[in-house]
Parts: C-alpha cells; sequence; structure tokens
C-alpha cells in the first residue's frame, strides 16, 4: 500500500462493453468517499456515454484500434498520456497485454493491477471436482485495486438496490428484451426467445423493447412483424440514446450479456437467463436480485468463465433447455406485479 494516498489515477479498461460498465458504479463511490480525488479513465470512444456527468471523472477515449493499432502505437498513447495528464498512480483494471504494454510506458509511477482470481475461476468451472461457492464479485476486484493504491473505497451491499416497481398493472409497461450475447453458450435458443417476446406482447398496453446490434436486427424484425406493441431498437439508436431509453424500463430481460449491466446502472430491475456460465463467477449485475437469476441446477454448470467454451455434457445452450418460456415471463410479470416471487 502507497504511504501517500494519489491525488489524480489514471484508469485503464478497454473492454468488454459489460466489464466497462461495471467500473461505473465503483468509481462513483470511489470519487464520493474521497472527494480530493480526480480520475481519469482511459477506454476506446464508443463507451463515453457511460461516464458522463459523474463529478471528477474524466473520459480519455483512444481509438486502439486505428489511432493507437498495434504495440508501437500502444507506446505512443502511453506517452501522450503521461504528457497531457498529470496524474500520480495508475490503476490497471483490465490486466491484458495492451494494458502492459501502455502501464510500463507511463513513467515511474505506483502501479495496482486487478487480480482477476483465475484459479479460483478454474476451479468453478473445471468438468469434475467442481468447488462450488460465490467468488469475489468483479466490483470488488475493481474496487481492491483502488485500495492497493491506498484509495479508502467501500462498495457496500448491492443488494435490493434497483427501484421500486408500482404493482398497478392498468399504467404501460415498458419491457427490454436483449436476447443475444456475444458466445452462444450464454443464449437462450432463439426460437423460445421468440415465444417469451410473443407471450409478453399479448398484452397490447405494454411495449416490448427489443435490442441488439444492427447486424442482429432483421431477426427481431421478423419476430416484431404485426405486433405494434413489439419495437426494434438495434441499429435505430445511438448508443447514448439507448441508454436513455434503457434508463425508463419498468424491467429487462437479458442473458449474461453487457445489457445486464447497462441496466443495473439505471436501477432497473433484470431478468437474466444463465447457461455456461454462473452468477457465482462474479459477473451479475450491480444491486440485482439473485431471485431474478433464471438458471438450472446441473452438475456440469458452470463449464466457462465467459461462456466462450461450449458445456462438454450438453453442448451450446444445451444447460438452457430445461428453461421454459413460461419460466421467464412470469418473474417478469411478478416483476410489473410488485412480486418478487
Amino acid at each position: 500500500m502507497m504511504s501517500a494516498a494519489p491525488a489524480h489515477i489514471l484508469a485503464l479498461r478497454f473492454s468488454a462493453l459489460g466489464d466497462v460498465a461495471m467500473t461505473v458504479p465503483v468509481l462513483k463511490r470511489l470519487l464520493e468517499q474521497n472527494p480530493a480525488l480526480e480520475i481519469t479513465l482511459v477506454s476506446v470512444p464508443f463507451h463515453q456515454p457511460l461516464f458522463e456527468n459523474i463529478e471528477r471523472l474524466h473520459f480519455y477515449g483512444a481509438d486502439i484500434r486505428n489511432d493507437f493499432k498495434g504495440i508501437t502505437g500502444l507506446i505512443r498513447l502511453a506517452r501522450t498520456l503521461k504528457k497531457d495528464i498529470r496524474f500520480d498512480a495508475v490503476a490497471d483494471l483490465h490486466d491484458v497485454l495492451r494494458t502492459k504494454i501502455i502501464r510500463n510506458f507511463l513513467g515511474r509511477v505506483p502501479v495496482a493491477v486487478m487480480d482477476k482470481g483465475r484459479k479460483e475461476k478454474k476451479e468453478l468451472t473445471r468438468p469434475g471436482n467442481k468447488k462450488l461457492r460465490p467468488l469475489k464479485t468483479t466490483f470488488q476486484r475493481y474496487a481492491d485495486v483502488f485500495t492497493k493504491l491506498g484509495m479508502r473505497v467501500d462498495i457496500g451491499r448491492q443488494r435490493s438496490e434497483t427501484r421500486d416497481q408500482a404493482s398497478d398493472l392498468s399504467t404501460p409497461k415498458s419491457i427490454g428484451v436483449a436476447p443475444f450475447a456475444k458466445h452462444a453458450a450464454k443464449m437462450y435458443p432463439l426460437n423460445k426467445m421468440e415465444q417469451v417476446v410473443q407471450q409478453l406482447a399479448q398484452d397490447d398496453r405494454n411495449t416490448v423493447f427489443l435490442l441488439g446490434s444492427r447486424a442482429e436486427a432483421p431477426v427481431l424484425e421478423q419476430w416484431a412483424a404485426g405486433h405494434p406493441n413489439i419495437q426494434v431498437v438495434a441499429g435505430h439508436y445511438t448508443f447514448a440514446a439507448e441508454l436513455g431509453l434503457i434508463a425508463g424500463m419498468d424491467v429487462m430481460l437479458t442473458m449474461d450479456s453487457a445489457n445486464m449491466h447497462l441496466a443495473s446502472l439505471y436501477g432497473v430491475p433484470v431478468v437474466s437467463v444463465w447457461g455456461g456460465t454462473h452468477p457465482w463467477l462474479g459477473f451479475y449485475g450491480w444491486g440485482q436480485d439473485p431471485e431474478n437469476a433464471i438458471q438450472t441446477d446441473l452438475p456440469c454448470r458452470p463449464s466457462s468463465v465467459f461462456g466462450n467454451k461450449p458445456c462438454p455434457v450438453h453442448g451450446e445452450a444445451g444447460c438452457m433447455q430445461e428453461i421454459t418460456p413460461e419460466m421467464i415471463t412470469v418473474k417478469i410479470r411478478n416483476i410489473l406485479n410488485g412480486n418478487s416471487n
């Protein structure tokens, strides 16, 4: 631990979107508890809307795919940061090759690096003799980096931080549905998810918003065809505008994906569907009720930390086959009705 707490920390975190979003509540609490501290977060420019209007947090967008591409580009980025920003400590919240290169060219300042807990995650996901227990959350792992730098940061309890839902079902509701994930082992089968969407749309007082990437929009357009209360968000909004839309949702349905974390930033209750991964790995949404994670108790689960490996027993998305569309829609309707059970 440092003898004196830093005044300005340079924090590094480039990807993925969900992991970057998970830094937000930690950075907010860090700044609240250390009123003299300033932070500059270095990330890809796309992520900037996540960090707007946070006092004493400065966002530095670095295009590492073009402007600072490759090893020479990263070295140039490090020298640019060193020249442009007066920081006195570095928090590496990513600990990948690119951040290792950058931090090695930032000069002689204290550096703290995130412990990703690879050993215990491997114990939890290995095919046999799993050590089943909840691991330290990614939020706490981020906070620990700043503790190493001598900062005070208590992220507190995270449960039940979502906003209360009105129990009046006569009022229109906004339901967000984000059916996609980066890896197949984290995606509920699309034919079943379409059934979920159709069931949710049966109440025409409610509006179902379908979220995804521009490339995923054609599938969602097919689901929405003939249903005036199903709207496709994918491909039609900027990231900042999409965040504003998410903030107004009454409930979100997601996979273990970035949208779970985006909704959590605004206190939106999230129903999340889990397959090859598991909330115990530390990536559950900030403040979300554990009861809203829909999953089945199978001995093969979890089979992967990030969902990038198919289940050795059931294959891709096989760990979700026992989850019925009705299990999901009942959970969502209970939340809209103000009933957590």
